[in-house]
């Protein structure tokens, strides 16, 4: 007899995530096997849609905090709203991928992101590029796993051994920003530096911090003040782990030679695509962290969270960007004025004649 309960705050299940689920718990929480960090709790899914007819599966999580002891109450709501909403997701014809397809689809890239993120920040994997478009949630799963990693040099107060680099970026400042993070076990994570893949001398420089020989040496061979005032050397050895976040699709650049650069990096690292390349790609990306508790700090409650969504469903295309970051600005108008957050909306954030 079930009699306990349990939310899961961060959690997935063969790749989907399954945070803000409920579920009847068969087993408390348990450690993986090993120096694997995190654990599992075993749930009984046979009311549940979703799980191949199972009757229990485990729900992957990063800790012991990330589930919360709830109500049967609680779990009869959840587990009604979804197998409703399952059931009216639209089928799709012979061959075509429904919605529900697609958000499992994208969230099981994304886990792939989480993953691999994780591994260049233990130093398995040396390097990766993830390429996607622009507020999506590219960085958030890379920080959280950097941020994970770096917990005991916070205690320990002593300088992290990651960097989050944004922005632009000269050849002389990438070369300044590697050697200060090359030594075993730092990462330095380019996010939005695009502008390095347009400039041949910083991108020859990444090209030797990403090599997949024994030694990664980079050099500098031109006097340069800034070098010499720094009392920087003009050749080093790159032990560090380097993971470049763009929105710069690989696939489908034009110019030949970009082309040939990019594919001597993807030559050299993993490349991870996160495969988000329609508006309603983008749409369900929204639909998928939504339903993860993304808009739960605003207690807003299901319905207004609902109507909030379907407003920008309706207007995804006079919206001046479909973006994760547009979600959070809609509902902050709600929080200012729940009445009129959709006029408001209307004047703010949508293209004037839209």
């Amino acid at each position: 007899m079930i009699n306990k309960y349990v939310r899961i705050e961060q959690g997935s299940y063969r790749g989907k995530d399954m945070s803000g689920r409920v579920f009847p718990i068969i087993k408390d929480y348990q450690k993986f096997a090993g120096d694997k960090e995190g654990g599992f709790v075993t749930i009984d899914c046979s009311e549940l849609d979703g799980f191949e007819g199972l009757d229990k599966a485990r729900i992957n999580v990063p800790g012991l905090t990330d589930i919360t002891i709830t109500t049967e109450g609680e779990y009869i709501t959840n587990r009604d709203q979804l197998n409703k909403a399952t059931a009216e997701m639209p089928k799709a014809k012979d061959g075509e991928e429904t919605d529900e397809q697609a958000i499992e689809r994208i969230a099981a890239r994304f886990s792939i992101l989480d993953e691999m993120a994780e591994a260049v920040s233990t130093s398995k994997v040396r390097a990766m590029i993830v390429s996607g478009p622009p507020g999506i949630g590219k960085s958030y799963g890379v920080e959280r796993a950097l941020e994970k990693r770096s917990m005991f040099d916070d205690i320990a107060n002593q300088k992290r051994k990651f960097e989050i680099v944004k922005g632009a970026m000269s050849a002389i400042g990438l070369y300044k920003k590697l050697y200060e993070h090359s030594g075993k076990g730092h990462v330095v994570c380019f996010d939005d530096c695009d502008a390095i893949l347009y400039d041949d001398l910083a991108l020859n420089l990444l090209k030797a911090a990403l090599d997949t020989g024994k030694k990664r040496t980079l050099h500098w061979n031109t006097e340069s003040r800034t070098l010499m005032a720094e009392g920087m050397p003009n050749s080093f050895e790159f032990f560090g782990g380097v993971i470049f976040i763009t929105n710069i699709k690989f696939d489908n650049v034009k110019s030949k030679k970009l082309q040939d650069h990019l594919q001597a990096l993807q030559s050299r690292c993993h490349y991870l695509d996160l495969t988000i390349d329609s508006m309603r790609d983008r749409m369900l990306r929204i639909r998928q962290i939504c339903r993860a508790g993304m808009l739960d700090k605003y207690a807003m409650g299901d319905q207004a969270e609902e109507e909030l969504i379907q407003f920008i469903f309706r207007n995804k295309h006079k919206l001046r960007e479909i973006s994760l970051r547009m979600v959070l600005k809609i509902a902050d108008l709600w929080k200012m004025a729940p009445d009129r957050y959709q006029h408001l909306a209307e004047q703010t954030c949508m293209r004037p004649g839209a």
